[in-house]
């Protein structure tokens, strides 16, 4: 609870007029609160994502870091350095001048097409428990507050600004709230969000368990803001939402909020509660004592470089190796081909909230050729286009007006491009989003911006523009031809337009797009867009490659055209034809190791035909060298999955959502999520909860378990059995030998990652509480005395010792 330290927010509470009060209730922008001047109180500022800091403009802002995905980080099971990452990312906040870093996200990946499940940690609530502890904990030793997200159910993206996530209580309790409660029970996150579904028919920031399950019983002591735009209606005053975001207020409007105090359903005690959350926000991130944020700026940090390549090696899992082809050997390697499109143009980040304006990024491609002798020969092939849409259109491929690479950019603060600039620049990008609050420097509802640049193509051939927009009129001009023309359209759908053109190699172009805003839409987009021409027979010369050579490398994998926020995936399949592609290289050459860029389970059809599989997730910009790292043993392989992978998608618990009735998403698997539904119905997955190899083995022995005090105590021994040192992932899972059926065989309560030399061995223990064993009833949490198996494995399909102990009902 808070301390001392808090005498501050209290003596400027006491200051504060009724106004000033109410006015701290909402933002006064798209990432900053209200200031009030006359009390010396600052703009506070937040800052998206969970895997790195953008800043406010995510268009032209500074450049940042970009650290391994959530379900990446899980995937590392390794706590400290999960704490270091978030201690990494709250520097990459003060970078940018903001204050709370808008993560982590510990909703569940009870849904396995779901848009954000790379945001996520993992299908298991003590599992992502365990990792929200270790994030928070590091950003928040560093002075910058964390803020944990969407209070709750907040699963799917589909609907997801209405849709009802009709769950009981058992399983909201034990499944879903499970890992919030213990990162604010352990880590005291200074802030969290709630969500924009509405839960069992009411909307999250107006839910009552904002005050009755996360104030009242768990002692929460931070602010609860909203999730942008993620206010409905006028009881939000008047429940557990302390800050509305974006700003200005709507639904926290002084009119709303004077309403709610005229029907008595909110109270001046209540009011101040909610601006006394703020005020200790800002004395906890020394927003009090500072002028205001410094000025955004991009530090590439080189032992931030160093640490997201350890991170992303870490979380890579090696799911099958046949014959042990992993580790490569690069000595005496001849010839190597790299397959994919994704191979050169590697995702390391999924889309939304995640995304970030990095440095730089290191492809697969990139990693492998680095990492290979100068005698050796690597080969790409693209194999097959991934793209939904072309990519945007390289700056490597365009020439600004001071000779940079990219666009030279100009903003007019008119719909008619007319007059002398506002600003003008260079940028490297050809995607651009604006949106209701504008970005500082332009007025979101009168606003005109110009591209122009001299395009030159690498490539000879039949070269694709395209040109796409939202919320304005887009045109697009070569060499002085209007090309392309096109919007608004009225119900705000995006224009989507393209162009042929033969161009020769060399050859320069004069290049324009420009953009004008009209209407009132609360998000505007244009995109340059752009495909190289590409040969007919791409899998037949990967084919022909991959049989030339000694290995082959197959990147595959999705992208933020298939996972972000707003949408959820058609299904678990590779887009395009790369599971075609996988299967002609691997019937070319038996040598054949795939990787997977991806945030969440795809299927894998080809998976008994290669030589080897691996995880790469969203990896972050050192993607590429740590791939390279793993593939050549540079690392040892120590990525476990944190969440089931099936075989295909009808075998997972959850292969469609369950929408009874309009806007009611039902969750009837209660506390069946995962691979306790997997494990309660005998389905085999294609790789299991807590599956991962490594390049050496381990020996378990001398199991003990001994009832002890509130609970057990567990001890083993592990051994590293083979040559080389490696890194196991212990995992400790519980279950009631007398299985009810609505009980899971078991869960996980325990894990631990340890480092072994050849031969080393240690002993290692867990502590499992009551709590651990309990589930929650109609009454609460209650606990059942008698036979539990203790388990202790490799993954939750591979226990390596059992025991059984009986638990005695509380002394």
């Amino acid at each position: 609870m808070p301390g001392a330290g808090f005498d501050r927010a209290e003596e400027l509470l006491a200051q504060l007029t009724h106004e000033e009060k109410v006015a701290l209730l909402a933002g006064s922008d798209r990432w900053s609160t209200v200031p009030i001047e006359r009390h010396g109180i600052p703009r506070l500022t937040v800052t998206d994502g969970p895997n790195g800091a953008r800043g406010g403009d995510e268009n032209h802002g500074p450049t940042s870091a970009c650290f391994p995905a959530g379900a990446a980080l899980a995937a590392t099971w390794d706590v400290d350095l999960v704490g270091e990452v978030g201690a990494a990312l709250a520097d990459e906040t003060r970078s940018k001048g903001a204050h709370v870093l808008l993560a982590p996200t510990v909703n569940i990946q009870r849904y396995p097409r779901g848009g954000r499940v790379f945001e996520c940690y993992s299908e298991d609530p003590y599992l992502t428990g365990r990792m929200a502890v270790a994030f928070i904990s590091g950003v928040q030793s560093r002075g910058v507050g964390a803020c944990i997200k969407h209070l709750v159910c907040n699963d799917a993206e589909f609907e997801r600004r209405s849709m009802s996530s009709d769950v009981e209580e058992r399983p909201l309790r034990e499944v879903y709230l499970a890992p919030f409660e213990t990162a604010v029970a352990e880590a005291g996150p200074w802030s969290a969000m709630s969500g924009y579904n509405r839960i069992n028919g009411v909307y999250a920031a107006e839910h009552p368990l904002l005050l009755d399950v996360l104030k009242g019983e768990w002692g929460f002591d931070g602010i609860v803001m909203s999730d942008w735009g993620g206010t409905n209606g006028e009881a939000t005053p008047a429940g557990g939402l302390d800050l509305e975001m974006p700003g200005p207020a709507r639904w926290m409007a002084p009119g709303h909020v004077e309403a709610a105090l005229a029907r008595g359903d909110l109270d001046e005690a209540g009011l101040d509660d909610k601006v006394r959350r703020l005020l200790r926000l800002m004395v906890r991130t020394g927003a009090l004592d500072a002028s205001g944020p410094a000025s955004p700026r991009a530090d590439d940090r080189p032992e931030h470089r160093i640490l997201a390549r350890r991170a992303a090696a870490e979380s890579i899992v090696v799911l099958g190796n046949r014959d042990g082809i992993l580790p490569l050997d690069p000595a005496g390697m001849r010839r190597v081909v790299v397959v994919g499109d994704l191979a050169a143009h590697t995702p390391i980040m999924g889309g939304g909230s995640a995304e970030v304006n990095v440095h730089y990024s290191v492809p697969v491609l990139d990693g492998i050729r680095e990492a290979v002798g100068p005698g050796t020969v690597v080969d790409h092939q693209v194999g097959t286009v991934v793209h939904v849409a072309p990519p945007p259109l390289a700056s490597s491929l365009v020439t600004a007006a001071d000779g940079a690479p990219g666009f030279t950019i100009e903003y007019f603060t008119n719909p008619d491009l007319a007059g002398e600039p506002i600003r003008a620049f260079t940028t490297g990008k050809s995607r651009f989003h604006w949106r209701s609050q504008g970005d500082g420097y332009v007025e979101y509802r009168q606003f005109s911006a110009r591209l122009h640049g001299t395009f030159t193509p690498a490539l000879g051939g039949e070269h694709l523009l395209t040109l796409g927009g939202i919320g304005g009129e887009v045109r697009l001009t070569l060499d002085g031809e209007r090309l392309l023309a096109g919007g608004p359209d009225p119900e705000q759908a995006p224009t989507d337009l393209s162009v042929a053109l033969d161009l020769g190699a060399g050859e320069s172009h004069e290049l324009v797009v420009e953009f004008a805003a009209t209407g009132e839409s609360r998000f505007r987009m244009l995109e340059v867009g752009h495909r190289p021409p590409q040969p007919d027979d791409l899998v037949a010369r990967a084919v022909a490659a991959a049989a030339a050579a000694e290995v082959a490398v197959v990147v595959v994998g999705l992208g933020g055209e298939w996972e972000g926020e707003s949408f959820d995936r058609p299904d678990l399949k590779l887009p395009g034809a790369q599971d075609e592609l996988v299967a002609a290289v691997a019937a070319a050459n038996p040598a054949t190791v795939v990787l997977v860029a991806a945030g969440a389970p795809v299927e894998m059809p080809w998976a008994d035909e290669v030589a080897a599989v691996a995880q790469l997730w969203y990896g972050g910009q050192e993607v590429g060298h740590a791939a390279a790292d793993v593939l050549f043993g540079r690392v040892d392989a120590s990525g476990r999955l944190p969440m089931t992978f099936p075989r295909r998608l009808e075998d997972a618990p959850v292969p469609e959502l369950t929408v009874r009735s309009p806007g009611h998403n039902v969750y009837e698997d209660g506390v069946f999520v995962g691979y306790r539904a997997y494990d309660r119905d005998g389905t085999e997955p294609r790789y299991p909860f807590g599956h991962g190899l490594s390049y050496t083995t381990f020996g378990y022995r001398d199991l003990a378990v001994v009832a002890a005090g509130d609970g057990l105590q567990v001890a083993a021994t592990i051994e590293n059995t083979g040559d080389r040192a490696g890194a196991e992932v212990v995992q400790l899972y519980v279950g009631p030998e007398a299985r009810q059926g609505d009980h899971p065989p078991q869960e996980l309560k325990g894990f631990r990652k340890i480092r072994l030399e050849p031969g080393e061995s240690t002993t290692i223990g867990f502590e499992v509480t009551r709590r651990d064993l309990s589930w929650y009833g109609p009454e609460g949490w209650q606990f059942d005395p008698g036979e539990y198996e203790v388990r202790l494995g490799h993954s939750s399909r591979d226990i390596r010792l059992t025991a059984l102990i009986e638990v005695p009902a509380a002394g």
